[in-house]
């Protein structure tokens, strides 16, 4: 059996070109669902009944699981066992009746527009790094772009014409997202006035650069988040993928098209993108609730 979800996890990186968070995700529910099954006395996956499966997702659920992780663990099972199909190593698959678990999707972290202006203007321009900081930040609020994509970017992924960045996204699915003119102005001065010294004696393509002048970790852009977001007096967690958040939904909030908000986030299913709707929503409703009369 382990073998099988093996060469799966192999089928995903090679044909389907994968990405390692994928790969990691699925590697861990697949193997866990094989340990169930061997303790269950199963030795092979044939044996295993849509009972079986339901039994599985239960147990997940019972562990503390969200609903997103068991949805997630049932995605990876659909994958496996349509793969087994393929290559002829079952004739059924026991998930042909088996539904999504319901998701009960938590809503997003956001910032209001009048806080995320207070993060802003933390960083100033006193030294390259405060230059490098505030076009970070402006970047990530202007975009949406997760941080994985932040890190990545590169001087040649820039438009400077136009004003558009060209960004590798989740799957290597690559795609272009417009810059608007704050932090195309943000970019263009620390590109010009930081980048040089930060950059040390080496040369790389890298966008952002740390004080060793290398590319940053995820997590070195967390800190400089939080530490911008405690400064600004902000009480509540904030993340880097708080401004992606806060992106989508101050972009709704202003009447922007649902599918242009998807084309701009990367989401492949427009339903990814409507969860921002629930926080529109809720804003409405706090808005009319503070100035209706009868709110």
């Amino acid at each position: 059996m382990r073998n099988w979800y093996h060469r799966y996890l192999s089928h995903l990186l090679i044909e389907r070109g994968a990405a390692e968070n994928t790969l990691e995700a699925y590697g861990r529910d697949l193997d866990r669902y094989v340990s169930f099954l061997e303790e269950k006395g199963l030795a092979a996956l044939r044996q295993a009944r849509a009972e079986t499966v339901i039994e599985f997702l239960v147990c997940l659920k019972n562990d503390g699981l969200s609903a997103n992780s068991v949805n997630r663990a049932l995605a990876a099972l659909r994958g496996f066992y349509g793969f087994l199909l393929e290559e002829k190593a079952l004739d059924e698959s026991p998930l042909a009746h088996v539904e999504l678990a319901k998701v009960w999707m938590r809503l997003p972290d956001t910032v209001s527009r009048e806080e995320m202006a207070a993060i802003l203007s933390q960083p100033g321009e006193e030294t390259p790094a405060a230059l490098r900081d505030s076009a970070m930040l402006e970047l990530l609020y202007a975009t949406g772009l997760r941080v994985s994509e932040l890190v990545g970017l590169t001087m040649n992924g820039i438009n400077w014409q136009v004003g558009f960045l060209t960004v590798m996204g989740k799957g290597s699915k690559e795609r272009v997202v417009p810059v608007g003119r704050t932090a195309y102005d943000c970019l263009r001065r620390y590109v010009d006035r930081a980048r040089p010294s930060l950059m040390k004696s080496g040369t790389t393509d890298v966008l952002f650069l740390n004080r060793s002048g290398r590319a940053f970790t995820r997590q070195g852009i967390w800190k400089i988040i939080v530490r911008y977001a405690k400064k600004a007096g902000l009480q509540k967690k904030v993340h880097p993928h708080t401004f992606r958040h806060s992106f989508a939904s101050h972009l709704l909030e202003g009447g922007a098209d649902l599918r242009a908000v998807q084309v701009m986030l990367g989401h492949s299913d427009i339903s990814t993108t409507q969860i921002y709707t629930h926080v529109t929503r809720d804003r409405l409703k706090d808005i009319h609730r503070k100035y209706h009369p009868r709110g």
